[in-house]
């Protein structure tokens, strides 16, 4: 049972979202105006905040197994270092095949200096909407794990959502270890939105 409180901190994240959506759709030129109001109630009572998604790899063990699982992921229309944080694990295009998409957690954003372990690298500062993204596998080295360290710094705007919780079967399923403020935002979001039941049909299907 939800909690009315939960229900309007959960309200108030989704018209949020909706208003964000709605502006990016008009920044682009695809609503006018006076389209714009109609965008954002339609998106705040028919559209939702989160996504499943399938994944599969060694990347992220021990948090997402690596025989594959399916997670629910919130969606982020601008993400920015004031709706992601360092420490959440997030969903964005692969930088190498952008129809793709990896699963990565956020290491570092902008302003953050970068060292390697390796003298001969100079460090560097990462750029305005600039982020490192790295694998939670430590075994795996750079070229295997698919990370910033093979692929560099990747721009902001190719997170495309923070992945909140993960089933990796009927019986083994949680949510995922983000950031404390990310954890703390997306509380109402799990409590209203996760079906456990609708994860495991998908999972067979």
């Amino acid at each position: 049972m939800v909690s009315l409180s939960t229900w309007f901190r959960y309200a108030a994240t989704k018209f949020e979202y909706s208003l964000s959506l709605s502006w990016k759709s008009y920044n682009v030129g695809q609503i006018n105006a006076r389209e714009l109001s109609d965008a954002v109630w339609k998106n705040f009572f028919q559209g939702k905040l989160t996504f499943s998604h399938w994944n599969k790899g060694e990347e992220m063990a021990p948090t997402l197994v690596g025989d594959g699982g399916t997670l629910l992921v919130r969606k982020l229309p601008f993400p920015s270092p004031t709706q992601v944080f360092v420490g959440d694990v997030v969903m964005l295009k692969d930088p190498e095949k952008t129809a793709d998409y990896v699963v990565r957690r956020l290491a570092a954003t902008e302003g953050y200096e970068m060292c390697s372990t390796d003298d001969k690298d100079e460090p560097f500062i990462l750029e305005k909407d600039q982020c490192w993204v790295l694998a939670d596998n430590e075994s795996l080295r750079p070229k295997e794990a698919k990370d910033s360290r093979l692929f560099g710094p990747v721009p902001m705007t190719n997170i495309v959502g923070r992945v909140i919780y993960a089933l990796r079967s009927a019986v083994d399923h949680g949510p995922v270890q983000n950031s404390h403020m990310a954890m703390r935002q997306d509380s109402s979001v799990l409590a209203v939105e996760l079906d456990v039941e609708e994860m495991v049909k998908k999972m067979k299907s």
